[in-house]
């Protein structure tokens, strides 16, 4: 999760897609360069989730994206599969 976030905040999209597992990767993103983000907290995580809280800000306006995400370990990788804002 850390690594994907730390991924926005460098708008790299390359790792952002090899992350994601291929059943739900989209064919690319919309990274909008207009978005800072500025904080990571981790609530919680279990064995196949991580549900966190990620601020940004846009246009000088902190926003708070609240999510429960759940991934799938494949041959050693972690792949994120999809999200559920909260």
């Amino acid at each position: 999760m850390r690594s994907r976030y730390t991924a926005y905040v460098h708008r790299n999209e390359a790792y952002l897609l090899k992350s994601w597992h291929h059943s739900t990767r989209p064919g690319s993103l919309a990274l909008d360069p207009a978005i800072k983000w500025i904080h990571l907290n981790i609530i919680e995580s279990g064995d196949d989730y991580v549900e966190f809280v990620a601020t940004h800000r846009i246009q000088g306006k902190a926003h708070k994206l609240h999510e429960k995400s759940r991934f799938v370990q494949v041959a050693g990788e972690w792949f994120y599969v999809d999200g559920l804002c909260q």
